[in-house]
Order: C-alpha cells, then sequence, then structure tokens
C-alpha cells in the first residue's frame, strides 16, 4: 500500500537530474583547518554538497562526540568562501535552532533519532514552517515502518523536501558488514513512497573503507538516486570511524569507476524478450504458491497429531538438521546460505503459526485430505 506524502523535488541546482547526487565530507568536524581543506579538495572534483558531523551520539560515553556548535562556523565559511551546499546531523531542538542559524542548508536525521518518534516529533515542530531539506536514516533495527513514521512526521508538519538514508541495519550475530544493507527494506521504502529520493550511506554499511565501491554500485543498479560518502583529508588519523573514511581523490576515482544504467528499456526487442522471461518468472512463482500451499497443508497435519499426543511445537533438533541440510543443498545449487536462512526461517515460522493455530483449536481432523497441485505430481 503507497504512502501519500506531499513531497517537492529534493535538489539543488538541478543535482538530483545529475544521477548520482554525492554528499561527502568528513565522518566528523575536528578543526577548521580539516574542514576546509577537504571541502577544497572535493569542490576540485566537482562535489557540491558538504557534509560534517558537528554533534557525534556515540554508544559508550568518553568518546569523541563531535566539536558541538563551534563546528557550525567552519560550515559557513565552506559555504561562503567555497560556494558549496553544507549538511549536517541534528538529534534534538537546539542542534536544529543552532544548525539554522548558521545557514546549513541540509539537514539530516541519524538512525537512533529515527528510531525515537518523540525525538523525531520535536525536530519536527521545532522545523515547523522552515522551507529546508531533510533526510532521514533508517532506524538502528530493521523496521520499515519506523523509518517511514519518521518521514511522516516531518511531513506533517510542512516539510516537504525529504529523502531517505540507507544507512544499513543492525542484526544479531556475526555480519560482513558494519550494518547489514538489507536492501529489501529501502526497496520496499521505495515501491511505498515512490517520489522519495533515497541516498545509500556505503560509510556506515561498510564500516570498511575497501567494500565501499561494491556498495556504491548495488545502489545505483538499484536506481537509488545517491551516495553519502565520509571524505577525509587524512582518514588514517580520523577522530571517528577512521576505518570506512577515504581522501577526496580515493572518492573522485570510486565515482569515475562506477556504472550508471538506465531505467528505461527503449529496445522493443529488448522488452518483448524480458516480457517472455518475467512470464516464465510469473509461472515459477505460481507453481511456489502452490507448494507453499501444500506444505503448510502438511504442517496443519503434524499439528493435529502432535495435539493428539501432547507433543510441543518446536522440535530443536529436527530444525537443525533440517536448516543444515537446506543450507548444503543450497550451495550445490548455487543459492547463497544467506537467502536460504532467510526464506527457510519464514518457511518455519509459518509452519509454526498453522500448528499453533491447530493446537488452540477445539477440533482435530486427522482425516483430512491434502491437495497436491498437479504441476508437482
Amino acid at each position: 500500500m503507497g504512502i501519500d506524502l506531499k513531497l517537492e523535488p529534493f535538489e539543488f541546482e538541478g543535482l538530483l537530474n545529475k544521477r548520482p547526487l554525492i554528499l561527502a565530507g568528513p565522518c566528523s568536524a575536528e578543526s577548521e583547518e580539516q574542514v576546509m581543506e577537504t571541502a577544497r579538495q572535493l569542490k576540485q572534483y566537482g562535489i557540491k554538497i558538504f557534509r560534517a558531523g558537528i554533534w557525534k551520539p556515540r554508544t559508550r560515553p568518553n568518546s569523541f562526540e563531535g566539536v558541538g556548535s563551534k563546528g557550525l562556523t567552519w560550515l559557513r565559511h565552506v559555504k561562503e568562501e567555497l560556494g558549496m551546499y553544507t549538511s549536517t546531523e541534528v538529534a534534538n531542538v537546539k542542534h536544529v535552532y543552532d544548525a539554522l542559524k548558521a545557514g546549513v542548508d541540509i539537514l539530516w536525521l541519524g538512525a537512533r533519532t529515527t528510531a525515537n518518534p518523540f525525538a523525531v516529533q520535536e525536530i519536527a515542530d521545532a522545523l515547523h514552517g522552515v522551507d529546508i531539506p531533510v533526510m532521514v536514516k533508517n532506524p538502528v533495527n530493521p523496521d520499515p515502518e519506523l523509518w517511514i513514521g519518521a518521514l511522516e512526521r516531518l511531513n506533517n508538519t510542512g516539510i516537504t523536501k525529504l529523502a531517505a538514508i540507507h544507512r544499513g541495519f543492525s542484526i544479531y550475530g556475526k555480519s560482513f558488514y558494519r550494518n547489514h544493507p538489507q536492501w529489501q527494506i529501502p526497496i520496499e521504502l521505495k515501491r511505498r513512497i515512490p517520489g522519495l529520493p533515497i541516498i545509500t550511506d556505503p560509510s556506515h554499511i561498510c564500516g570498511n573503507r575497501e567494500l565501499l565501491f561494491e556498495i556504491s554500485q548495488k545502489a545505483m543498479d538499484l536506481n537509488f538516486e545517491g551516495l553519502i560518502i565520509e571524505t577525509h583529508i587524512d582518514p588514517d588519523n580520523a577522530w571517528s570511524d577512521a576505518q570506512q573514511q577515504i581522501t577526496p581523490q580515493v572518492l573522485n576515482d570510486l565515482l569515475n569507476s562506477l556504472v550508471l544504467r538506465s531505467e528505461n528499456v527503449e529496445s522493443a526487442v529488448l522488452m518483448t524478450t524480458l516480457e517472455e522471461l518475467r512470464g516464465e518468472i510469473d509461472k515459477f512463482d505460481d507453481q511456489l504458491m502452490k507448494i507453499l500451499e501444500c506444505r503448510m497443508s502438511i504442517s496443519r497435519k503434524i499439528g493435529e497429531h502432535k495435539k493428539q499426543n501432547n507433543i510441543t511445537i518446536l522440535q530443536t533438533s529436527r530444525w537443525d538438521e533440517l536448516l543444515r541440510r537446506r543450507i548444503e543443498e543450497g550451495e550445490r545449487k548455487g543459492l547463497g546460505e544467506e537467502f536460504i536462512v532467510k526464506l527457510f526461517r519464514a518457511i518455519h515460522q509459518e509452519s509454526i503459526n498453522h500448528q499453533t493455530k491447530v493446537m488452540n483449536s477445539k477440533d482435530v481432523d486427522l482425516d483430512s485430505k491434502i491437495a497436491y497441485p498437479t504441476e508437482i505430481l
């Protein structure tokens, strides 16, 4: 179901029409010299929007939490001396007032702020009547409704120049990334709010400069509108998030290496081929739905037997063995382990849901038959 937001173009000098829109600058503003030199080098490579953290929310106390409001003077100098647009993160009402007073051009809400509806509402109220672009990072946890809710709160108070920043999500356990991209969530956001620009933050997704190109290219392949990349004149000695920052020159090399593809299909022959292939996919999807219907029917049957014999729904050893075998089979068939785990966890949970209904129902029908689709017999 679509979300109806009142949106105006989020762009400066038509930059959004020259995809990708790029915002670059250091994770943290550390000194006026560092800010100005980074901005000068970025401008040489054609970057027009400068980003820098003035206030840095940190997980643990006694960490560097930004230089504070004095750094806004440095952003003003970037704007006045170099003619660049400036952007920074705000986490409370005071940040908003200070940033607006300093003439910051773009504000963004961080992941921790987005996860707090009270904080978002206070910031939205502080911005009432202000015509300024605002970007909203996804919440730390993979909850698209929180993300959408933050955008709605801002929009309800009159902010119409909105963009979403995809910076990845925290997950339990080990991950290849600092914050797992979980591409399906920004894709779903794009589906529900088609006119909303999505800016991917590969720096926070990767946590490692070596992975930045891969994530940046994936964002472009998904037709996202832009990238926000942490850039520092001396990344190895940065005061925060040193491993994920790159120099302006490296940023320029990365951007020049990106392959930008068109969303539109102009060839009639190609369109016909794509439609034929998509038709084949639709057939397989129909078969998958029928197979899942049969599988859940069997799960209900199992639930009936468990109820009759007073056995718990969850059988951990059986589930562990099933998942292990499916991962091994998936590997042989060229399917990634992460995909297999997500797929069968979802199927397993749905089976539990069906068995739970059976276990809590009054009637048990052990004689019901299972209708298998002819396509799989």
